[in-house]
């Protein structure tokens, strides 16, 4: 089991930023994974934020691109998402997601306000 513990969420003004952790409780990126940020806003399906692979690939939702940045330390089992320029749009919960042989892990959820 891979148990994925969020962090960094918070109420921030529109044009604002905040840096989301996710602490993995392995070493995940020995496991050739693909770590991914989601988000799901109240009433909405949950959607893709961006992933990142062990070699450091990226993609990233067109609504986020030019403002997030997904990066990761895998000395620290840590995999970061930088969001610059929020929105009140941007407001979620925002999940860490690894994808791995062993199966889907999905961290409890981390919740980012954004206020007009």
């Amino acid at each position: 089991q891979v148990q994925l513990v969020e962090s960094g969420g918070g109420l921030v003004q529109a044009g604002g930023s905040l840096r989301l952790a996710c602490v993995a409780s392995t070493n995940i990126f020995s496991l050739n994974p693909m770590v991914g940020w989601y988000r799901q806003a109240p009433g909405k399906q949950r959607e893709l934020v961006a992933t990142i692979t062990s070699l450091g690939g990226t993609n990233y939702a067109d609504s986020n691109k030019g403002r997030f940045t997904i990066s990761r330390d895998a000395a620290k089992n840590t995999v970061y998402l930088q969001m610059n320029s929020l929105k009140p749009e941007d407001t979620a919960v925002y999940f860490c997601n690894a994808v791995l042989r062993l199966g889907t892990f999905w961290g409890q959820g981390t919740q980012v306000t954004v206020s007009s």
